[in-house]
């Protein structure tokens, strides 16, 4: 992994990692992306969430990266929680994501966490596959099912 490092994305940089995102979420927008990682990259914000890249030396663009947020659980108490894991590389993207989940042990011990909860879409991607080779391993499932939010002025408070 030798001329890769892993930082925290400068907020002003949030624009520069946007086609690295949409690899990991084709339908995002810029606006949507600009709105969200502006705040989650805010320094003051770095013990709660943030965007993990990485950069290979001596190129200034990111190759990689992750968004993470810290969360108490019940049972566990404070969990590192990983997601949309990107990793880009013309020749080979494998030392790419391997930075980014051996950062995941740095940042979980910096942040206080005591485990990693790393979401993965497809079990069977090429990231599940490096995250389990590095120790993470399949802790129950996810269910997903898509809403149709209320229109503004349509909610209804609850037990009314």
């Amino acid at each position: 992994m030798s001329g890769l490092s892993c930082h925290p994305l400068p907020p002003e940089q949030a624009s520069t990692v946007f086609p690295l995102v949409r690899e990991a979420i084709p339908g995002l927008d810029l606006r949507s992306w600009l709105r969200f990682a502006r705040r989650a990259s805010d320094p003051r914000r770095a013990a709660r969430e943030g965007i993990i890249v990485v950069v290979r030396s001596p190129r200034p663009m990111p190759c990689g990266l992750f968004v993470y947020r810290k969360e108490q659980e019940l049972g566990h108490g404070e969990v590192l929680i990983a997601e949309h894991f990107v990793a880009v590389d013309l020749l080979d993207a494998e030392p790419v994501m391997q930075a980014l989940i051996a950062e995941l042990d740095v940042l979980a011990r910096r942040l206080g966490c005591g485990a990693i909860r790393a979401m993965v879409l497809n079990p069977a991607s090429q990231t599940a596959t490096q995250l389990a080779s590095a120790g993470h391993r399949p802790a129950g499932g996810a269910l997903w099912k898509d809403v149709d939010a209320p229109a503004d002025g349509d909610a209804t408070p609850t037990g009314a």
